[in-house]
């Protein structure tokens, strides 16, 4: 019987050195070489993760900070660097996503599919 964690070890090990992760990890780079860059994507996690934050207790967002937000994810957008980071950010996402799909199969066999009790 296969380890479970030794395959999920093996995982990671792929992972980084997937060609998304390495596309990655050069835009982090690259962002984070320059220092002006650097900044910018530091206001802008921070924005998201306090925004987040708010959410998770269940306080509520107002306009302002939504506009706050807004303005921040179009100055972010407009440097080149940055938008490369979130870009290749994205395509790796996808692929955690899509193994995420591919883990979760056995349960989802098991349990049966919305789609499935949906249609019965």
């Amino acid at each position: 019987m296969p380890n479970i964690y030794d395959s999920a070890y093996d995982l990671e090990k792929s992972i980084r050195e997937s060609d998304e992760f390495q596309s990655l990890k050069e835009a982090y780079d690259a962002v984070m070489s320059d220092e002006s860059a650097k900044q910018m994507f530091d206001n802008f996690r921070n924005t998201q993760m306090e925004l987040q934050e708010k959410q998770m207790q269940g306080q509520e967002i107002s306009e302002e900070e939504v506009e706050q937000a807004r303005k921040v994810v179009e100055t972010v957008q407009q440097h080149e660097d940055i938008s490369k980071l979130m870009e290749q950010e994205q395509r790796l996402n996808l692929v955690i996503n899509e193994v995420s799909q591919i883990i979760t199969k056995p349960l989802e066999e098991l349990y049966g599919t919305s789609e499935e009790e949906s249609n019965e």
